[in-house]
């Protein structure tokens, strides 16, 4: 029988588990530690019973991606759930935007025909669009001219795409989820992940897995049970003489310790460019049990999944640029997720889990707590006083626990233009790390981050392809 080690059980490591076992491949999934599932655990974080995701909370790129059409994480128990709203973006003195699931209620809530002009498109093709956006770059697209319109919005700096907006509300709604990139929104192709995201929201939603996102977790968990595939946790994987040989060898970790752990066994050339690869901006999150939800001003920000808090273009687009060199700016831009609206399972006695995010330089060493209820404050007063417990997690804590959030960068590497477009190198393949049988499925991998698990998925792929020849 062929067999497989898996190296990492966040869920793209577990996502390339699932889909080489379900093959037929026996499959063994080391963990460093003690609990697999990575950036898609859930824990309580601040009060017993109320469950924290512990870093993704919204999966906008799952619902009938190809991993999980494949896995059928259904009949193993995973439901999904999503929010009236799916994510809101308050503004000062009562004001904001929110976007819905129609577009056409979008567009006439926020008075501009532009959004409907350039986004209309990509959510109406946006199962074929999505099928593109998930692989390599250099791979022909299934939609040539889909992806082509896709990519005249995408490879814009978001703030030249922003002018097109007539309001500044608009602007804002852009701003929110073009942020989502962790880069300066001057930049070239800094519309991409706002772009790819916006679309996903009118057309699919951003759901969250009932139950927290350990949910997906658990769900894998049972699919590699039932195919009998083996999980070995506080296993600290330095190097392959560490674990027994196998045909294949899939990496769930950052490109400088793929190579570290495959040593001579990945080619210099290839080691050089994973060695190369470079990280971004990082996250300083909170965790909040707050009475009764946030009580934000702009009113369907309390009935949105997820609520970008930042201000105005122009002010998101200041800080954005200081985080960027380095400078922590007095009012971050702050993600703030409510699970809790879509999933209503998730609060208890009216406490209601908030998951919250600062965009913080990288490696910046200090807690975020005050700055982020700051932030809250402005578009929410009175939050302060409905918050009943707290915990939170420095740039530091976020390596320690997860080493493939280097600095305490989220996303696994910076969505420069050529990172984008090249993630981790440029290759035709860049799953397939030499001769060796030996993979690389991370999020350092395309499609990059987010709990889809489409690079395990396509890695594992990769590799079943690589077999038949």
């Amino acid at each position: 029988m062929v067999t497989a080690n898996v190296i990492g059980s966040g869920p793209n490591g577990l996502a390339a588990a699932v889909t080489l076992a379900k093959a037929g491949v026996e499959v063994t999934i080391y963990e460093r530690n003690a609990i697999p599932g990575g950036g898609a655990r859930s824990v309580e974080a601040t009060l017993p019973g109320l469950m924290h995701d512990h870093c993704a909370g919204f999966h906008p790129l799952s619902v009938n991606n190809a991993f999980m059409v494949d896995a059928q994480l259904d009949t193993f128990g995973l439901e999904w759930a999503l929010p009236e709203i799916q994510y809101a973006h308050p503004l000062d003195y009562g004001r904001g935007a929110a976007a819905h699931r129609s577009i056409q209620h979008t567009v006439q809530q926020l008075g501009d025909p532009a959004w409907q002009v350039l986004f209309g498109p990509l959510a109406r093709h946006f199962a074929k669009l999505s099928a593109d956006v998930v692989h390599p770059m250099l791979q022909l697209p299934q939609s040539p001219i889909g992806f082509a319109r896709f990519g005249m919005r995408a490879g814009l700096p978001a703030n030249v795409l922003a002018k097109a907006f007539r309001t500044d509300e608009a602007q804002a709604l852009f701003a929110g989820v073009a942020a989502h990139a962790f880069r300066p929104l001057h930049t070239l192709g800094s519309s991409a992940i706002g772009a790819t995201l916006l679309a996903a929201a009118h057309a699919v939603g951003w759901p969250v897995a009932k139950g927290g996102s350990q949910a997906i977790v658990d769900a894998m968990l049972k699919a590699l049970d039932h195919y009998g595939a083996t999980v070995v946790t506080d296993a600290h994987i330095s190097s392959v003489a560490d674990i027994p040989t196998a045909d294949i060898v899939m990496l769930n970790t950052g490109p400088a310790a793929a190579a570290d752990i495959l040593g001579s066994a990945v080619p210099d050339r290839v080691a050089s460019g994973l060695r190369r690869y470079r990280y971004g901006s990082a996250a300083a999150p909170v965790s909040l049990a707050v009475e009764g939800g946030i009580p934000w001003l702009y009113e369907p920000a309390r009935r949105a999944g997820t609520v970008h808090v930042g201000g105005s273009f122009a002010e998101i687009a200041v800080v954005e640029a200081q985080i960027a060199k380095g400078k922590m700016p007095r009012n971050p831009f702050v993600l703030v997720g409510q699970q809790s609206v879509a999933d209503p399972g998730r609060a208890h006695n009216n406490i209601h889990p908030v998951d919250a995010y600062a965009h913080v330089p990288a490696g910046y060493p200090h807690d975020a707590t005050e700055l982020i209820i700051r932030q809250l404050e402005r578009f929410a007063p009175g939050v302060r006083e409905r918050i009943v417990a707290r915990s939170s997690r420095t740039t530091a804590d976020l390596e320690a626990d997860n080493p493939n959030f280097v600095g305490g960068d989220i996303v696994s590497g910076a969505n420069s233009m050529d990172q984008l477009l090249f993630r981790p190198r440029p290759a035709l393949n860049p799953y397939r790390l030499g001769p060796a049988r030996a993979y690389l499925c991370s999020a350092a991998t395309p499609p990059g981050a987010g709990v889809h698990g489409m690079a395990g998925y396509n890695a594992a792929r990769s590799a079943l392809e690589d077999l038949e020849r």
